[in-house]
């Protein structure tokens, strides 16, 4: 399992069009093959950041299944236009205790 973790500022005063267009797109992301779960979060102390984490079989399920699809563009016209900027994308490994 792989855990993408996307950090994204929206632009000031578009936060609930954001959380909207999110929920409206959540079905897309967590409809791609390979997707295990999808959670999004809001900062505290900076409203305008959200987190994604989706849980992903693989990092080629990530990019193959989804950002490489039409998926991909169905959820970035929903959600891009209240972006301030590119989000930043990581994708992580679990550390075993």
């Amino acid at each position: 399992m792989v855990l993408e973790v996307a950090l994204i500022d929206v632009l000031p005063g578009h936060e609930d069009a954001f959380a909207k267009a999110y929920a409206e797109g959540h079905p897309v992301l967590a409809g791609a093959t390979g997707c295990r779960s999808v959670r999004m979060t809001r900062g505290i102390e900076s409203p305008t950041r959200f987190v994604l984490l989706v849980e992903w079989d693989s990092v080629e399920a990530h990019e193959e299944n989804f950002r490489a699809t039409e998926r991909f563009e169905q959820w970035r016209a929903l959600i891009g236009p209240h972006f301030a900027g590119p989000p930043v994308v990581e994708h992580f490994l679990d550390v075993p205790a």
